[in-house]
């Protein structure tokens, strides 16, 4: 039982040093632990179960090495649901004039947009409120009966790692999805004050587009988070189920 609940700590720390919203700096040290703990006394009746199914359970070198590898895993893959936020925001910004207006994200202590530090807020709070957090949870869960505790083949790490390149361009596409309303909004605004400009050259076009382009953006922004719910819990399971097939073996549960 203590091994079983070394190795699932090594994961799930792994994982929390990496997953989205845990690697903020913000967040005390104390309270990741704290919360890697309480994840981990939840689930030794489920580790036991596990491991009374297979063969015992061992701390090794390589066994370590693989609990590391399954949480970076998981923690890479759900880190891309972050970049997906943060891209929107900024491709929003931009349309919003924002583009010079940073702020120091606590996450990757770096300059970051102002509307992609707001679409991050606003994708926690979505997630929250959906319920994702236990679907987190029970993922985890889910993984204990895929790969049981120390059974991860290190031989799979570099090829799981080389399917993570291409959901990069998933994640930049999502984002483009995200970001649509406001992106095609404010672009029928440019097009609709240069249109006006040529009819009347008199007018101060310039002093009208910025205003016009601001608030008709927060305008459909506003209108669009209704749709946000389902957007972002289909992209959150789809990344779950990504992060579970990455480490499942072959011909297993995908």
């Amino acid at each position: 039982m203590a091994a079983a609940f070394a190795l699932a700590l090594v994961r799930i720390s792994a994982m929390l040093a990496l997953a989205p919203f845990f690697t903020s700096s913000s967040t005390p040290r104390q309270t990741k632990a704290i919360f890697a703990l309480a994840v981990c006394v939840l689930l030794v009746p489920t580790v036991a179960v596990a491991a009374a199914h297979s063969s015992p359970i061992h701390i090794s070198f390589a066994g370590l090495v693989g609990e590391v590898a399954v949480g970076a895993l998981y923690g890479l893959t759900l880190s891309l649901f972050n970049e997906m936020l943060l891209l929107a925001g900024q491709i929003a910004g931009l349309q919003f004039s924002f583009s010079l207006v940073n702020l120091l994200d606590p996450a990757s202590e770096i300059q970051t947009p102002l509307m992609g530090d707001l679409f991050q807020l606003m994708g926690t709070l979505v997630l929250i409120s959906a319920g994702l957090d236990r679907v987190l949870l029970a993922s985890m869960v889910r993984s204990l009966h895929a790969i049981p505790l120390g059974s991860f083949p290190l031989s799979r790490i570099a090829a799981s790692a080389q399917i993570l390149v291409p959901l990069l361009s998933g994640s930049f596409f999502a984002a483009l999805e995200l970001a649509a309303p406001v992106l095609a909004s404010t672009i029928l605004v440019e097009i609709s004050v240069a249109l006006l400009g040529k009819l009347s050259p008199q007018l101060p076009v310039i002093s009208l587009t910025v205003p016009l382009k601001t608030l008709t953006g927060f305008a459909i922004l506003i209108g669009s988070l209704a749709l946000w719910p389902r957007f972002i819990e289909g992209r959150f399971s789809g990344l779950l189920d990504v992060a579970e097939r990455l480490i499942a073996p072959a011909g297993g549960k995908g």
